[in-house]
């Protein structure tokens, strides 16, 4: 199989984690606290994913330097474009509650959408990329990526449903994003087959640095918001679980 078709369909199975969060809260009512919870632990499971397998592999790889730029480059971006998605009526995508409904805010829903695009790309790119060593996919990204994208899907949906969203819009929303996620994943490993090692860290670190900011922006909130004190414990647990994973693998 080749390594770009291989790097799709990972790409697609964790996208398809949102598809498969959004079916979960658009057939049953989950408390929001119970919400709150899977988005502690997940937050915790990104966390770790992107310190041990993407930042410390990136440096070990191109060092310092690149990876540094590529980390910041990727934290300004998806700070910018979070901007620029928060104006047009984006801000809490992810929330179980609060999303403005087309109605109330003309446009919002098109920004969300927008919104959901640009937290999951960094995602799929890395996946990819982690194929190109020959070893596989990473797991524990992977892991981490699936076990995140459940409770962003879930969450996302609720508020959607609540801000009086239909079913086709929101898994249209999801659907679209899990293919387009399997592509950048394919994209990821045609654009940096044969790159450099610099740029290749470069990139992976662009992608945590984005992943990084997502999470403290949008699923932290969440998180801490409606979980009381077990945030805390959740976030640490889904840190202990992926670091666990990614020795075990090793």
């Amino acid at each position: 199989m080749p390594v770009w078709l291989e790097a799709g369909g990972w790409g697609l199975v964790g996208g398809s984690a949102l598809v498969l969060g959004a079916l979960v809260s658009w057939s049953v009512r989950v408390p929001q606290r119970v919400v709150a919870w899977v988005m502690a632990f997940g937050a915790g499971v990104l966390i770790s994913a992107l310190s041990f397998e993407l930042v410390d592999e990136a440096e070990r790889l191109g060092g310092l330097g690149p990876t540094a730029g590529g980390f910041l480059g990727g934290a300004v971006a998806y700070v910018g474009a979070n901007v620029l998605l928060a104006r047009a009526g984006a801000r809490h995508r992810k929330r179980s509650g609060g999303q403005p409904s087309e109605q109330d805010d003309a446009g919002s829903g098109a920004a969300i959408a927008v919104g959901a695009l640009l937290d999951g790309v960094p995602e799929s790119v890395v996946l990819g990329a982690s194929l190109l060593t020959g070893g596989g996919v990473g797991t524990a990204v992977l892991v981490a990526v699936f076990l995140s994208n459940v409770p962003e899907g879930l969450s996302s949906a609720a508020g959607m449903k609540r801000a009086g969203r239909s079913a086709a819009y929101v898994f249209g929303v999801w659907g679209g994003i899990a293919a387009i996620s399997g592509l950048a994943a394919a994209l990821g490993v045609v654009l940096l087959d044969g790159a450099s090692a610099s740029v290749v860290a470069a990139i992976t670190a662009v992608a945590a640095g984005a992943i990084l900011a997502m999470v403290a922006d949008t699923m932290i909130p969440e998180a801490f918001e409606q979980a009381d004190l077990l945030a805390g414990l959740l976030t640490a647990l889904g840190f202990l679980t992926a670091l666990t994973v990614d020795r075990a693998g090793g």
